[in-house]
């Protein structure tokens, strides 16, 4: 069977269990999926249960179903990182060896500091991982009244500058975050993305973020299997941060998204209206961000709870000739110390109407099994520079 439309829809962080390398991340015993059950007392998520999601690991909530219509399986990671950047490059064929830098316990060195200074000409306050939604509660005054400029990172290999978007200018803040982008290549500071992060507002109480994000990414090292899909004249559709993830490299369209229900519905929408032949890429960030960070168990499972719900309505309005991938891009599981990712496994779960013969699948070697498998759909071929092998089950 060969398919038109390829959805690749991943719940960020989600994870499934701690793999041979997570001891060497310190995550040894972590489990995102497992953990958030037991402690909530079982999730209630019957359209993954449907699908086979309780034949990878016994998640309370879910049970041992037949699910004939898809394939289920764990993926283990091959690059040696556990961030967004190098979860995603993977599933599209790239082994990380030398993950990108992050700087989540100890802030920016001084160093980094000191030029970022003195190339812009602004004082820099923060310097700490922190949400970015709480950092200008903290310092958004400091920052109006000193006309400074709010830095901060978090797990991911990032670097965010936060200015009031009135004060500074959009123009100015985008100005400094080209020249931190600029120093940020350099070997011993080179983070995946700078973000200009602009904020209006007059107290604690009304700073909020605005929509005038300005990601400033690098593009992945070899084309992957977009770019590949792109160059045979096949659409590469984004939806959410993936369009970030890479650098535009590779995307042929894309939409914003503010949360994981506006991604889902902005993906419904593709899928009732968008009749293209190809991939369509989804993010769903908030797992991550907002609960996975944030050590919030309750609101994590309340966010699984609420797109196991929107999962049905998207498979609902699958057409035949539609596969769907649902995985993640490492782990964040809110039990566990610290507020960093976790190295796991993630799932894939794969669906389509035309699958009539689904089950559960041994577990891989790498995320690029994903790109693997969507090149073998649409008949390319995979460089050798790539890494991955085909799900032959899936399109035999």
């Amino acid at each position: 069977m060969n398919y038109k439309r390829i959805f690749v829809l991943v719940m960020d962080s989600v994870g499934i269990g701690y793999d041979s390398l997570s001891k060497s991340f310190n995550d040894e015993g972590a489990n995102t999926l497992l953990h958030i059950a037991d402690s909530v007392n079982g999730l209630n998520i019957p359209a993954l249960n449907s699908l086979g999601l309780g034949d990878l690991e016994a998640i309370k909530g879910t049970n041992i179903v037949n699910h004939p219509n898809s394939f289920v399986m764990k993926l283990n990671e091959k690059s040696v990182a556990k961030d967004t950047m190098t979860g995603h490059w993977e599933m599209m064929g790239i082994k990380t060896i030398n993950p990108f830098k992050t700087f989540t316990e100890t802030g920016f060195p001084k160093e980094l500091i000191d030029e970022l200074e003195k190339e812009s000409g602004y004082k820099f306050i923060g310097n700490k991982a922190a949400s970015g939604t709480e950092i200008i509660k903290e310092l958004g005054m400091e920052q109006l009244k000193n006309k400074s400029l709010i830095i901060y990172t978090s797990s991911d290999s990032v670097l965010q500058i936060s200015a009031h978007e009135e004060v500074i200018g959009l123009k100015e803040l985008y100005r400094v975050c080209e020249i931190a982008r600029k120093l940020c290549m350099r070997p011993e500071w080179m983070v995946g993305r700078v973000i200009a992060r602009p904020f209006i507002g007059n107290s604690p109480e009304t700073f909020k973020r605005t929509p005038n994000r300005h990601d400033y990414a690098v593009n992945p090292p070899i084309k992957t299997v977009m770019n590949i899909l792109k160059d045979n004249n096949y659409t590469v559709s984004c939806v959410g941060k993936i369009n970030d993830i890479f650098n535009g490299y590779g995307v042929t369209k894309t939409v914003k998204t503010v949360s994981n229900t506006d991604g889902m519905n902005k993906t419904i929408d593709i899928i009732k209206n968008d009749k293209f032949k190809g991939l369509c890429f989804i993010n769903l960030v908030e797992f991550d961000s907002e609960y996975g960070h944030r050590r919030d168990v309750k609101g994590y499972a309340n966010a699984l709870e609420t797109f196991d719900k929107e999962l049905k309505e998207l498979i609902n309005n699958l057409n035949k000739d539609d596969l769907l991938m649902i995985t993640a891009d490492h782990g964040n599981d809110p039990t566990w110390h610290g507020t960093d990712h976790t190295r796991e496994k993630v799932p894939l779960i794969i669906y389509s109407k035309s699958i009539k013969d689904g089950k559960k699948l041994n577990e891989r070697d790498s995320f690029a099994d994903i790109g693997a498998t969507i090149l073998d759909n649409f008949r390319l071929c995979k460089p050798e520079n790539l890494i991955g092998k085909s799900i032959k089950e899936v399109i035999e």
